[in-house]
């Protein structure tokens, strides 16, 4: 019974994956002959059948960037870089769709300390620094044991030094991972999808309104009251929208 119901689950893996493929082929064929809406549904398909990935978010990015579709078009390649954060490609295209938005947010400059902090922390992302950690930890029991068996001198110094480097530096790599982690899970960007919104400075209707956004531009968003939330610029502005306006980047 147990080998049947195997079977089975093999059967439909294989089905999905196989009718996944088939989507995407033909997708790209839709796009190749400028059937971009056609390519679009097909990419949103495989997306329903639960796949996810930096090639399909940059595909659809690339479709909704060719029927001028700005909102769109930077959702989707801001999604792509949440899973290739270094891919020049989608980094490019990114740009160039940013360069269609209306709204022109300056960020708020940082310190050179902060800079440089951000730009060493964000160098990799924390799976990859967690990985640098497991080949530190691993390094450093190698060179501790090394320690005990090898008979001169000379390189029994040399492997206690490598040991205490690669413990020294495979702690720095894991708690470099965990606060990039932690900035991860309390960062909840997103993006404008409405063609125009007012933002208010307080959630409701009635309340003011504290300045105006477009479509493509990127916000935080720091709270959540019924259908509010509260979000926040890269040059400090907050206020409130409707979460109808806005889609969530990492809803993954």
């Amino acid at each position: 019974m147990k080998k049947i119901s195997f079977l089975i689950c093999l059967f439909v893996f294989t089905s999905g994956i196989s009718q996944n493929s088939a989507l995407f082929s033909r997708a790209t064929e839709n796009y190749n002959k400028g059937e971009y809406s056609k390519a679009i549904e097909n990419y949103q398909q495989i997306l329903k059948n639960g796949e996810h990935s930096a090639e399909l978010y940059f595909n659809l990015g690339n479709c909704h960037y060719k029927l001028n579709a700005i909102g769109p078009s930077i959702y989707y390649y801001e999604k792509a870089l949440l899973l290739k954060p270094s891919d020049s490609e989608i980094v490019n295209n990114l740009a160039y769709a940013q360069n269609m938005r209306l709204d022109a947010v300056e960020e708020m400059p940082k310190t050179e300390i902060a800079q440089l902090y951000s730009d060493f922390v964000n160098f990799l992302s924390f799976d990859q620094w967690a990985y640098i950690a497991i080949a530190f930890i691993f390094l450093f029991v190698l060179a501790y044991l090394s320690y005990f068996f090898l008979r001169f001198a000379t390189q029994k110094r040399i492997a206690f030094i490598t040991s205490i480097l690669s413990l020294i530096l495979g702690a720095l790599s894991i708690l470099i991972a965990y606060l990039q982690y932690q900035e991860f899970k309390n960062d909840s960007p997103a993006i404008i999808y409405s063609q125009e919104v007012k933002i208010t400075s307080e959630p409701n209707n009635n309340s003011e309104i504290v300045f105006t956004l477009h479509e493509g531009t990127k916000v935080n968003v720091l709270d959540k009251l019924n259908d509010w939330r509260k979000i926040k610029l890269t040059d400090g502005q907050t206020g409130w929208l409707l979460d109808e306006n806005i889609r969530l980047l990492k809803d993954f």
